[in-house]
């Protein structure tokens, strides 16, 4: 592994970097204090994110993507996730690698327009009685005829309000196994317009504004059976076969805000005096600095690897855990420690560390808590010596 970057990776860098500072950072502090991400800016920075190159860019090549490996993707997402997640998110959108699934109909129908910026799609799996143990979901995928009849509900959905279909996962059977019955799962894909299918204002929460969620209601949606994503019943498979690296996604972006947090400690602490010298010099400061760059350089590499080996075919469920527990603690630490730093100074939306230190929250919680990331390393350490 070499933990360098080459001339391209430090050019895709650098022209994100750029974007991310010229683009989105201006557009922050509305977003932030309005908690709404105005269309018409939406198809502003959406057409300049496309000029740029780096609109769909986890895309492969053959499909209009950018056709990055997994180390070069996630500098680039670490790079997008210094900014607002909703400015980030929805203007530099990142079309879901589940969509590659799909067959060449529903690729046409649904990723290609995803790519070229004319859809947004949305993943449909958490319910109000289903969160970490998705096989307790109860909406259901009944089968009538050639067709599907949907019912539940589905909530947490992100930015399920601007996508125009759902990639929605419904129990749709059951099977006996020596552990007792397992549900079955099957994908489907949702337009939004559907009859039986309503999309609704979900919940205000700290984190992440101007980035929604919603609740999803199916009422008898009746669908064809050409809707299905992958095989019927094999839903998990599907899921686990193209969403595996969404957890590194997720420490990429931890790892970009952590990194512009630590930045605005390291410059305060240079530069503001108190007791006749600059702070940086009273141990209390420059030992959190010190260790703020240590637990993210822990961090990084953690996650680093876990790409290397993502690419190499060898990359295990603990790696990808481990970067992804690693990273978004690590954040939640930074983020603090930065605002303890700065003092009082470091609440107020002047600066983006109370935003930092809000979003922060929420990484701990989605695509698996720090709990669920814990018990997956520990499965795989005593599964090895048969426990």
């Amino acid at each position: 592994m070499d933990f360098g970057l080459s001339e391209e990776q430090q050019m895709i860098v650098d022209t994100t970097r750029a974007f991310v500072e010229r683009e989105l950072f201006p557009h922050e502090a509305e977003v932030e204090r309005t908690g709404h991400l105005r269309m018409d800016l939406v198809r502003e920075i959406q057409a300049k994110a496309m000029e740029a190159g780096l609109y769909a860019a986890n895309m492969p090549e053959e499909v209009g993507g950018a056709g990055l490996d997994t180390q070069t993707w996630l500098l680039y997402e670490k790079e997008l996730g210094k900014a607002n997640y909703a400015l980030h998110w929805t203007c530099v959108a990142r079309p879901s690698n589940i969509l590659l699934a799909g067959s060449p109909e529903q690729r046409e129908r649904y990723l290609h327009p995803c790519i070229r910026g004319e859809k947004w799609d949305c993943l449909a799996m958490t319910e109000p009685g289903a969160g970490s143990d998705l096989r307790g979901m109860k909406a259901s995928a009944r089968a009538d005829g050639d067709d599907f009849i949907l019912n539940g509900t589905k909530h947490f959905i992100s930015h399920a309000d601007i996508a125009d279909f759902s990639i929605v996962f419904m129990a749709s059977g059951e099977e006996q196994t020596p552990r007792g019955p397992k549900k079955l799962i099957t994908a489907f894909f949702v337009d939004k317009g559907t009859p039986g299918f309503e999309v609704r204002d979900g919940y205000r929460n700290v984190s992440h504004r101007g980035y929604t969620n919603a609740v999803l209601e199916f009422n008898d949606c009746r669908l064809p059976k050409s809707a299905v994503l992958g095989e019927v019943h094999k839903g998990f498979e599907v899921a686990n076969t193209w969403l595996g690296a969404t957890r590194l996604q997720v420490a990429a972006t931890c790892l970009g805000r952590a990194e512009r947090a630590l930045e605005h400690a390291v410059a305060y602490a240079a530069e503001r005096e108190q007791f006749g010298q600059k702070i940086g010099k009273f141990q209390g400061i420059s030992f959190k600095l010190a260790d703020m760059a240590m637990e993210l350089k822990a961090a990084e590499l953690l996650t680093r690897e876990a790409a290397w080996k993502f690419d190499q075919g060898s990359v295990t469920e603990s790696d990808m855990s481990m970067a992804k527990l690693k990273a978004t603690e690590v954040l939640a630490m930074i983020a603090d420690e930065a605002i303890q730093i700065h003092g009082g100074m470091g609440l107020m939306d002047d600066l983006p560390l109370e935003r930092i230190w809000r979003d922060a929250r929420v990484e701990r919680i989605w695509e698996g808590t720090s709990e669920i990331q814990r018990h997956i390393i520990s499965r795989e350490m005593l599964r090895a010596r048969g426990a």
